[in-house]
């Protein structure tokens, strides 16, 4: 099963209007670990994607500013990232998504980045959507697990008046008590009131935060469900962190989708939203 007449564009345009019929993808793993790993993730999601007639755009962080411990895994050093990043752009030919985290990085992470990505906690950081929205580059913002979804469109209004109109907004779940998320599918039709890109990240919303251990938790088992549910619902687009071997990724890998179980879970979501578009 694929998407019929599709062909792999760079285009954030273009990918982004699928999302009205097809869904398109954002993947990757969470964070750069290093040039020869995040080149292999990036290859083998663009081999399935393309069999598969599915817009993909490239997804990983060249760092994590925001951990629960001290020792958590940050990132290889900024440049070094970004280099990686740059790379797998120019070899595989894909548009690059990356979080910011501060004003200052915005310019900066636009010289690689076709899209910066604003993380959660921080949607409501007026200089940084002021900041990211004065690049011209795509803003995807990430609904905070502590906003309703009709909270959001103030920080859509931040970036269309500081004078971009290309931004989307990210599902990834709303706090429901200390350590745990949950999804509410109702969310949608306020956050696609705004006039844009609507996507799930269908592995972040199924984070268990603030363990003792000072490592976040998952429930992986439950990405197939969240990602059935948000193409039946009408997500423009599916957020999926993802790595060879999830149980020894530096970032997130217990929320993660193992890489070789994307293309099948892929051909499931095409059948859904082709049975319901």
């Amino acid at each position: 099963m694929r998407f019929k007449n599709r062909e792999m564009t760079t285009d954030i345009n273009h990918i982004l209007a699928t999302g009205q019929r097809n869904f398109f993808l954002i993947a990757g793993p969470c964070v750069v670990e290093g040039k020869e790993i995040t080149l292999r993730i990036a290859r083998d999601i663009k081999v399935v994607c393309e069999e598969l007639g599915v817009q993909f755009l490239f997804k990983a962080s060249y760092k994590k500013a925001n951990r629960s411990s001290l020792r958590s895994f940050t990132g290889i050093g900024d440049e070094e990232a970004l280099a990686v990043l740059a790379k797998v752009k120019a070899e595989f030919n894909l548009p690059i998504v990356t979080d910011i985290h501060t004003a200052e990085e915005a310019a900066w992470a636009a010289k690689v980045a076709d899209v910066l990505q604003i993380p959660a906690f921080l949607c409501r950081q007026t200089d940084l959507l002021v900041a990211a929205a004065q690049t011209g580059r795509y803003i995807n913002i990430k609904k905070g697990q502590f906003l309703s979804p009709e909270a959001m469109r103030f920080a859509v209004e931040k970036v269309r008046e500081s004078g971009n109109e290309h931004v989307m907004v990210t599902e990834r779940g709303t706090s429901f008590g200390y350590q745990d998320l949950i999804v509410d599918f109702r969310g949608i039709k306020a956050l696609k009131e705004n006039g844009c890109p609507v996507v799930l990240d269908c592995t972040h919303s199924l984070q268990q935060p603030n363990q003792p251990a000072g490592v976040t938790g998952g429930r992986p088992d439950l990405i197939e469900t969240i990602a059935k549910a948000g193409v039946a619902v009408g997500f423009d687009g599916l957020f999926m962190e993802t790595h060879p071997d999830p149980a020894h990724a530096l970032s997130d890998g217990a929320n993660m989708l193992p890489l070789t179980e994307l293309k099948p879970l892929l051909e499931k979501l095409i059948k859904i939203r082709m049975a319901v578009s």
